[in-house]
C-alpha cells in the first residue's frame, strides 16, 4: 500500500509541472516570438515480484510480475512550428519566415532568438527592446564582409558619399524605320528622320547637366531591313545648328537590331566621355520612343537621418540625402542541428548548449535559413484551444492521484483498525 501511495504522490508531482507549463504557456500566448512547451511523461522503474520462467520438462514459460513505481517527467519540449505574422510597419521589426535564429549579444555571449523587435540606440547601434546589440556585418562603401566574424551593427549617421562623374548611359525603345514623305526629294525620303533625346548626366564635382543627344537616319532599306544613323551628342544649352557636338558615332541596324554594319551585334557605343548602352534599342517598324532608361553617377550625399529598409536577405539599406541607396549593414542568422537542446534564457532568447550543437552562422534565405520580413513580427504559436484541454487533462489527473492518495489512507486506517 505504501507504493501506491508513493505513487500517486508522483503523479500529483507530474501533473503539477504540467499544470505549470500550460500556464506558461497561455501567460505568453502574446509574446513575441514565444514557442509553446509540452510535457512528456514516463513510467519510472519497476519492482519485480516474479522473474521470467522459461518453458521447461513439458511446461509453460511464466511472464515476469511487476508492480509500477509511479511516474515522472521525460521532458519538456518546446512546439518549433512558425509562428503567425504581425504586420507592423516599423522598419526595425523584423519577423523569420523559416528556421534560425537573430543572433544578440548579452556581455560577451552571444544569444539567439525569435523575437526580432530591434531599434537604433543613440549611438546608432541596432539594439534588442532589452537593450541587446544586434549581431551582424557593417557595410564599408555599401560592401558587407559576411566572411567576417559577425560584430554590432551601426548606423553611420553623418557619414557621406562622394560624388561621381557619369559615365554610362543606357537607352531604350524604338527609332523609328518608317519612310519619311520628301517633296523636295523623293528619293531620299526615308532619310529625312531626326530625334533627339535629352540626357541627364553629373560631373566630377556632382553638379547637374543636361546633354542631348540626336540620332539622324542616314540611310534606310526597309526591303533589306537595314538602315544607319549618325549620332551626335551636343553639351548642354548647345545650338544644335551651328554647335560642334561633343561626340560622334554611328549606328547600324539589321532586322531591327543594333549591329557593327557587318551582322555582328554590338551593344555599346562611344559617344565622347560616354559609354552608351544600346543593346535594347530597336529600329522596327511605328514611332520612335527612344529614351533614357538609366545613368550612373551621382552627386554628394549624406546619411542624416535613421530612415532605412531591411531586404529579405537581411540587409540593411539606408537612405543619403542625395537619393541615392546604400547598404548600411548586414543581419546575420544562426542554425543549429538540435533546437530542442536550446536552453532558455529569459527576454525570449536561448542559449547553445553541449547537446544544441555549434551555431551554423550565415545570411538569411541561404544555406537552409529562413529570410527576414520587414515590418512584421512573428508571434507566439501557442494554441489556447488545445492549451485549455491541457488544463483540464492536468486537472482531471491531479485530481485522480489525489483519490489514488485518500484511497490508500482508507486502506491503512482499515488495516490499522483491524487492533483494537
Amino acid at each position: 500500500m505504501l507504493r501506491s501511495l508513493y505513487s500517486g504522490i508522483s503523479g500529483l508531482h507530474a501533473h503539477q509541472q504540467m499544470m505549470d507549463v500550460t500556464g506558461n504557456n497561455i501567460a505568453n500566448v502574446n509574446t513575441v516570438g514565444y514557442k509553446a512547451s509540452t510535457v512528456q511523461f514516463q513510467d519510472t522503474l519497476s519492482q519485480m515480484l516474479g522473474a521470467a520462467g522459461a518453458p521447461q520438462n513439458g511446461q509453460g514459460g511464466t511472464n515476469p510480475a511487476q508492480v509500477g513505481l509511479g511516474v515522472r517527467n521525460a521532458g519538456i519540449l518546446s512546439n518549433w512550428a512558425q509562428g503567425s505574422q504581425e504586420t507592423t510597419g516599423r522598419s526595425g521589426d523584423m519577423m523569420i519566415q523559416g528556421d534560425g535564429f537573430f543572433i544578440t549579444r548579452s556581455g560577451g555571449e552571444n544569444l539567439y532568438t525569435r523575437a526580432g523587435s530591434f531599434s537604433f540606440d543613440g549611438n546608432g547601434l541596432l539594439t534588442t527592446a532589452t537593450g541587446e546589440p544586434v549581431q551582424g556585418w557593417t557595410a564599408e562603401d555599401g560592401v558587407v564582409n559576411a566572411a567576417g566574424k559577425p560584430g554590432d551593427i551601426t548606423m553611420p549617421l553623418g557619414s557621406t558619399i562622394p560624388p561621381k562623374a557619369t559615365s554610362t548611359v543606357t537607352l531604350k525603345g524604338n527609332l523609328s524605320s518608317d519612310d519619311v514623305p520628301n517633296s523636295t526629294d523623293p528619293d531620299n525620303s526615308g532619310l529625312n528622320y531626326t530625334t533627339t533625346i535629352p540626357v541627364k548626366v553629373y560631373d566630377a564635382q556632382g553638379a547637374t547637366h543636361t546633354v542631348t543627344a540626336r540620332f539622324s537616319r542616314t540611310a534606310n532599306d526597309n526591303v533589306a531591313d537595314t538602315s544607319a544613323w549618325t549620332v551626335d551628342l551636343f553639351a548642354e544649352g548647345a545650338d544644335m545648328t551651328t554647335a560642334t557636338p561633343i561626340g560622334t558615332t554611328t549606328m547600324n541596324f539589321e532586322k531591327g537590331k543594333s549591329t557593327d554594319g557587318a551582322g555582328v551585334a554590338k551593344d555599346e557605343l562611344t559617344l565622347g566621355d560616354y559609354t552608351v548602352d544600346v543593346g535594347d534599342i530597336t529600329s522596327f517598324s511605328g514611332l520612335s520612343d527612344a529614351r533614357v532608361f538609366d545613368t550612373d553617377g551621382q552627386s554628394a550625399g549624406a546619411l542624416t537621418s535613421l530612415s532605412y529598409t531591411v531586404s529579405d536577405t537581411g540587409q540593411i539599406i539606408g537612405v543619403y540625402s542625395n537619393g541615392l541607396k546604400q547598404v548600411l549593414g548586414q543581419i546575420a542568422m544562426a542554425t543549429f542541428k538540435n533546437v530542442n537542446g536550446l536552453e532558455k534564457t529569459g527576454d525570449s532568447s536561448y542559449r547553445s548548449t553541449v547537446n544544441s550543437g555549434y551555431a551554423q552562422v550565415g545570411l538569411p534565405a541561404s544555406a537552409g535559413m529562413g529570410q527576414v520580413i520587414s515590418g512584421a513580427l512573428e508571434m507566439s504559436n501557442v494554441d489556447l484551444a488545445q492549451e485549455f484541454t491541457n488544463l483540464v487533462i492536468a486537472q482531471r489527473g491531479f485530481q485522480a492521484n489525489s483519490r489514488v492518495i485518500t484511497t490508500s489512507d482508507e486502506l491503512l486506517q482499515e488495516l490499522v483498525s483491524m487492533k483494537r
